[in-house]
């Protein structure tokens, strides 16, 4: 049962630290997380499903909502013209700059796993 507990702490906390991201960025954390997956370059639908642990359908919708943001562009594939990828826009990497530069209130469930990693 601790373990069940500590579980609900730790998700009232994602809860609350996603509620204080989107009132600070506009974006949501999953849109968050693909501004932050694009950093260093472009990737793929399917690269970007992989590192965020989402379905395709999921990350077609994501890509989409941070897309019409005017966050990310997308891009044919040089070989593949039925494949799509994506890279920051100018605004995208002037919001990951917002993102990274702040100092963020962590709820305390999980300051303890992010002191671990």
């Amino acid at each position: 049962m601790k373990t069940l507990c500590a579980i609900r702490d730790i998700c009232r906390s994602i809860s609350e630290f996603e509620a204080l991201f989107l009132s600070r960025h506009s974006i949501c954390l999953n849109e968050g997380m693909v501004i932050c997956s694009l950093k260093d370059g472009r990737l793929s639908s399917g690269e970007i499903a992989s590192q965020l642990h989402l379905s395709c359908s999921n990350t077609s919708k994501l890509l989409r909502a941070v897309e019409e943001k005017g966050l990310i562009e997308r891009d044919m594939g040089d070989k593949d013209k039925r494949q799509m990828y994506f890279t920051l826009s100018k605004e995208g990497k002037k919001r990951l700059k917002s993102i990274e530069a702040e100092d963020v209130d962590i709820p305390e469930p999980l300051v303890n796993i992010i002191k671990n990693i």
